[in-house]
């Protein structure tokens, strides 16, 4: 969530005749969770499927989209339909009624290939061209794939997807995804590493497939599968498994990084060459970043479990004014820099605000160096420039702390729900809440430059000197400079 690109403007319009420093904005449908990715020309982004409402091919089924639009105009150049995943393809008393909120995952794009989760629990490698140059494989049943959305047989065109393999978390690794499958890919070569969004029942008493892999990789080329890991987390989690993972060079060897939904950040060895059939990874450290006051908060010996039978109705000190102290995984991605690591803990917005932590974490050894309390819940990471973090929580608190201490510079009430990860370019510190994006200025001095009225739950980012950001519907691409008519 850093930035080198300058000249991007600190405010643009979102309402007039004509929209100032917005190049193109392009209507993509009622939920954009998963944020933008650049590359190529191209921008892909996740959505619901609301406007297939207005596509005469297709009907609506409460699944999810891929979106892939040109980059200077914002034309559409191919869209991926993915139909809600039926009951019985899921199972029993699995709670995966959400999927209407649509494609999470943001694409990881390495070349001509794009990576992603999709609603449906499936991990898939997409050609970024579509279909216009034809229906590459091995996977060659995309119309198929895309019928339980048709209102008739498909004939594939060139707007639509090409779909490289396709990996179904269910079918072949056995999980059961919670709510939504929601986790961005990190590819390292030919290593894409995932959380597996495997998950708790509808009841929230427990997991459905406790011994299915929490953490996994998967080959690029092919989908086979490489690796899991075998930390039993199904037995331990509160929730569910989504927090992308991150990597990084540690004396001399990589590791990468992955948030449990346990509440422990774990650091394993990556792969560094392909397995003849599939391995565990091994783990280096682990560090627990939820403390025993959070995870006893009855103070009776055991651990609190959120969910079961009375005891959620008799610990009923959550007024949602963020003093709750009680359990929180980790939503977020764990970020290193300079040999640390940087990790949040929360809970999924619906359960409500509490009590957060942020963790500075030794990546060498994973001892604490220093940990900040000053923070509730939060699903976004930590964005680091120039010797200052800043991170933001639930209710839309912006944190500027000191990168070797932990020390508070200052911080904002932005007073609306923020699930959005803060963005660093250009001298300023981009903030999208879930009603407005407020922007900074970077420095130990607290200086709001501007307020946009633009808010969604996506983290906007930067490429090529513009700032792609997205209402709850519609994509916009901020230029400095330019100017739309609007219709």
């Amino acid at each position: 969530m850093v930035s080198s690109e300058t000249g991007i403007p600190a405010t643009f319009s979102v309402k007039g005749e004509t929209l100032e420093n917005v190049r193109w904005v392009v209507p993509l449908g009622t939920y954009i969770y998963g944020n933008p990715t650049v590359a190529g020309g191209r921008v892909i982004v996740g959505t619901d499927d609301d406007l297939l409402r207005d596509d005469s091919r297709f009907k609506r089924t409460r699944g999810g989209m891929v979106w892939c639009l040109d980059e200077t105009t914002g034309r559409v150049l191919w869209r991926l339909v993915t139909p809600k995943r039926n009951k019985e393809r899921l199972p029993d008393d699995a709670l995966y009624g959400q999927q209407h909120i649509g494609t999470c995952s943001s694409a990881a794009i390495v070349g001509k290939r794009a990576f992603v989760v999709t609603t449906a629990a499936e991990v898939l490698c997409l050609d970024v061209n579509g279909q216009s140059d034809g229906n590459d494989g091995p996977f060659q049943d995309e119309a198929k794939y895309m019928a339980a959305a048709a209102r008739a047989p498909l004939t594939l065109g060139p707007q639509d997807a090409d779909i490289i393999w396709k990996y179904d978390l269910v079918d072949e690794l056995g999980i059961c995804p919670h709510d939504v499958a929601s986790c961005s890919a990190l590819v390292d070569g030919r290593f894409l590493y995932i959380e597996t969004s495997n998950g708790v029942d509808q009841p929230h008493k427990k997991c459905l497939r406790p011994d299915a892999p929490s953490f996994m990789a998967l080959d690029t080329e092919t989908g086979r599968l490489l690796a899991t890991d075998t930390e039993g987390i199904g037995r331990v989690m509160w929730h569910t498994a989504w927090a992308p993972p991150s990597m990084g060079t540690v004396n001399g060897k990589k590791l990468v990084f992955f948030g449990g939904p346990d509440g422990i950040c774990y650091a394993y060895e990556a792969l560094t060459k392909l397995p003849d059939k599939p391995v565990h990874f091994k783990k280096v450290w682990q560090y627990d970043c939820v403390p025993p006051r959070f995870r006893d908060p009855l103070g009776d010996g055991k651990p609190f479990d959120y969910y079961i039978g009375d005891k959620r109705k008799t610990y009923s000190t959550n007024k949602n004014d963020g003093t709750f102290v009680g359990p929180s995984e980790i939503l977020s991605t764990p970020v290193f820099y300079e040999g640390r690591v940087y990790v949040t803990i929360g809970q999924d917005p619906m359960h409500g605000r509490g009590r957060g932590l942020l963790h500075c974490i030794d990546a060498t050894k994973g001892g604490c160096v220093w940990s900040y309390d000053a923070i509730e819940r939060t699903i976004a990471s930590v964005a680091i420039a120039d010797g200052l973090l800043y991170a933001v929580d639930l209710p839309g608190r912006v944190h500027c702390l000191d990168l070797k201490t932990g020390k508070p510079y200052w911080v904002y009430e932005a007073n609306a729900e923020t699930w959005a990860s803060p963005l660093i370019a250009d001298g300023k510190v981009f903030v999208k809440t879930n009603k407005r994006l407020v922007v900074f200025a970077t420095g130990k001095k607290m200086k709001v430059l501007a307020e946009v009225p633009i808010g969604s739950a996506s983290s906007p980012i930067i490429a090529n000197g513009t700032l792609f950001v997205s209402s709850t519907r519609s994509l916009y691409a901020v230029q400095q400079g330019a100017k739309l008519a609007m219709p």
